[in-house]
């Protein structure tokens, strides 16, 4: 009897020391949705030129995930034609090209920034493209879409066609904050009237599903002021991936001048500046709205 007694104990002790270890193990840390996410600027030389160009190139082992640009000393008087990430259907894109014109002759000088936001390899990540027709209208769209089972990370245009007459009114990813980005819808206007025949091609950085992917957005006051700014940022916990934007009301004559990621080459971005200006007097009202896409952190 006693030697049950301490049998039944003993395997008692052994459960509870079980039991009160299962509690006590630390969690295992959630993985990241893009490790290595990074933020890198490249500006061209600032001249009095017509065009300027330049080129982020993301770090050696790392991918590009989205884009942005910057204007520099123009205000309002030049256009953004490309914003080209590189790679294709099959192949990961790695840089963005920015290139862009004057709008109206303009005797200062200026330059372009291109940035690329960057990480480690994430599965699956291509860039798909989508062109408009190409005719004389004055308005273009097109839509990019990821391939099925695929998520939007980051966006991209280019203009065809239309060097400096034409203005990406819309860079919208779709999604929402709850919902994962697959497209990108481009629609742009003529600044001026051209009887160029011309096109939008629309480019969506895709990759497999993302931890926590939602597209986040923030829309500017609507006034008639001619210079407008607004920042969409990532939720608490979240980084940002890519972006976008759309101008509201303004129809072919606003410019967005700012399409500015933060971080920096060490650290990973989490909100948008979007940042635009009026290209010829406009009265009406309008506004400005930024779109970020953001990841588990």
């Amino acid at each position: 009897m006693c030697a049950q007694k301490q049998t039944r104990r003993a395997s008692v002790l052994v459960l509870g020391l079980v039991v009160a270890g299962a509690v006590v193990a630390p969690a295992s840390p959630a993985s990241a949705a893009v490790p290595g996410l990074v933020r890198i600027a490249v500006t061209s030389v600032n001249t009095s030129a017509d065009f300027h160009s330049a080129t982020a190139t993301c770090p050696a082992g790392k991918v590009l995930t989205g884009t942005g640009y910057e204007l520099n000393g123009v205000t309002g008087e030049g256009v953004v034609d490309d914003l080209r990430p590189n790679g294709g259907p099959a192949t990961a894109p790695t840089a963005v090209t920015v290139g862009a014109y004057e709008a109206e002759a303009f005797a200062g000088t200026w330059s372009v920034t291109a940035y690329a936001i960057c990480a480690n390899p994430l599965p699956g990540l291509v860039r798909v493209s989508t062109a408009s027709v190409s005719d004389s209208a004055d308005f273009h769209s097109t839509t990019a879409a990821c391939p099925v089972g695929k998520v939007l990370t980051g966006t991209g245009y280019e203009l065809n066609g239309v060097t400096g007459e034409g203005v990406v009114d819309d860079f919208r990813p779709n999604g929402g904050v709850a919902a994962a980005p697959t497209s990108v819808n481009v629609g742009a206007y003529e600044a001026d009237a051209t009887a160029l025949n011309w096109s939008v091609t629309a480019y969506a950085i895709c990759a497999n599903p993302l931890p926590g992917l939602v597209r986040a957005s923030t829309v500017g006051a609507s006034n008639s002021l001619d210079f407008r700014s607004v920042v969409a940022g990532c939720p608490a916990g979240k980084v940002m991936t890519g972006a976008g934007y759309e101008l509201n009301g303004v129809t072919g004559e606003g410019v967005v001048d700012d399409f500015r990621p933060n971080g920096g080459p060490a650290t990973a971005p989490t909100t948008v500046d979007s940042g635009a200006y009026e290209e010829d007097a406009f009265a009406g009202n309008w506004s400005d709205t930024a779109y970020a896409i953001c990841a588990t952190a």
